[in-house]
């Protein structure tokens, strides 16, 4: 990967089709997060038609799938699909990982051959799909410790998911498991985790940004929403107190880059604070700067 070249880093893509033409989410699901995010058009590129779309762009994308299939009873896009396209499109591609906490000591197992066998950065965790408590112990510490002895990244869905939204009852997915706050017990029980709470955390974004500046290991990234519709708290702390700590991610394909870029220029954000959020603290984040 040629940094120097990058113009951008994103660090929230999906993973929403395999090679098969198996999707992550069921038909109902994905057809009311594409009306939601107001999808033009068809949404489900593949691994390889990602990273062609992020070449063009001069951009690198961290890519994942969601392992929710205890509570969807929907088989993920394969982890190990999504590490081998990363790996034969490594100058664009950085693989993620998703794995179900309610697979217990087989998804620990998991973890750790995904991290040595398959080179994978880190792992999506969605609490709202998964049906957990990000502080649950018994469920989901065996996979941290995983991640943190390796130095991977634990990324969060954080605040009300597009998934669900329009249908009834919200497809049962229950938006309470996402506060950040319980986050926060993660931070301090895993004192060198890596964390990423992902999205602007509607309709708990103050409690997002006393995570972050209460705890070193916690960053923010700013995907799934158009800048121009950031909370201004947000806006100030990632001009300030957390400029080192704020990601750019667009949530593609439910986002595009280019109108996140796009918008994002509008926003009154520090010139010098630009590239940090592009690009800076995600090489450095992810291990692709020195310290």
């Amino acid at each position: 990967m040629n940094l120097d070249g990058l113009v951008a880093i994103d660090v929230h893509t999906h993973a929403e089709v395999s090679s098969r033409g198996h999707s992550s989410l069921d038909d109902g699901l994905h057809a009311a997060s594409s009306a939601y995010f107001k999808v033009e058009g068809e949404r489900k590129p593949t691994l390889t038609q990602t990273a062609a779309y992020y070449r063009e762009r001069n951009m690198a994308a961290v890519i994942f799938t969601v392992d929710a299939e205890s509570a969807t009873g929907t088989e993920p896009v394969p982890n190990e699909e999504v590490a081998e396209a990363a790996a034969a499109h490594s100058d664009v591609l950085i693989p993620f990982a998703s794995i179900d906490p309610y697979r217990g000591r087989a998804g620990v197992r998991q973890a750790r051959r995904l991290v040595a066998e398959y080179g994978v950065k880190g792992f999506k965790f969605h609490p709202s799909i998964q049906g957990f408590f990000p502080n649950d112990r018994a469920l989901a510490y065996g996979l941290y410790e995983v991640i943190e002895e390796t130095g991977t990244i634990a990324l969060f869905h954080t605040g009300q998911t597009g998934i669900g939204a329009g249908v009834p009852g919200g497809g049962g997915i229950r938006l309470k498991y996402s506060n950040p706050l319980y986050v926060d017990d993660v931070a301090a029980d895993f004192p060198h985790l890596k964390i990423i709470l992902a999205h602007p955390s509607f309709p708990w974004q103050d409690e997002a940004l006393a995570v972050a500046t209460h705890k070193p290991g916690v960053h923010i990234d700013l995907s799934g929403w158009s800048p121009k519709y950031f909370p201004p708290q947000l806006v100030r702390y990632a001009n300030s107190l957390l400029q080192d700590k704020v990601l750019f991610g667009s949530d593609f394909p439910v986002l595009t880059p280019d109108r996140w870029l796009a918008d994002f220029r509008e926003l009154p954000v520090k010139d010098e604070v630009r590239p940090k959020i592009l690009k800076e603290n995600a090489a450095r984040l992810l291990g692709l700067t020195t310290p």
